[in-house]
């Protein structure tokens, strides 16, 4: 649906991944479409753990010296990615703890 050949017979990269990954991993019986469970598991994934992925994010994003800590100065210099995160319960935790 994202893609439209418009007389181009040469699909772009992405379309190729994206075809590849639906044959590879996300139609898991083989039948050409993904029914309700394959596309439950390709939007929430069960090994996927969202909470350390967000945490990983706001580390990553945040920590200007790359020292794999974070600083109450490098927070508030990404407050708003903080304040959207849902790890911080939308802001909610910042004010709560005396840490941060």
């Amino acid at each position: 649906d994202m893609y439209s050949h418009d007389g181009d017979t040469d699909e772009p990269e992405w379309v190729k991944t994206e075809r590849e990954q639906f044959v590879e991993f996300r139609d898991k019986n083989r039948d050409g479409k993904m029914d309700k469970e394959e596309t439950k598991d390709w939007i929430l994934p069960s090994d996927y753990d969202h909470a350390e992925a967000e945490a990983r994010h706001l580390v990553y994003e945040s920590d200007q010296n790359k020292d794999g800590k974070l600083t109450k100065e490098e927070i508030v210099e990404k407050y708003d990615l903080f304040v959207g995160s849902q790890a911080t319960d939308f802001g909610e935790a910042l004010v709560r703890h005396d840490e941060f």
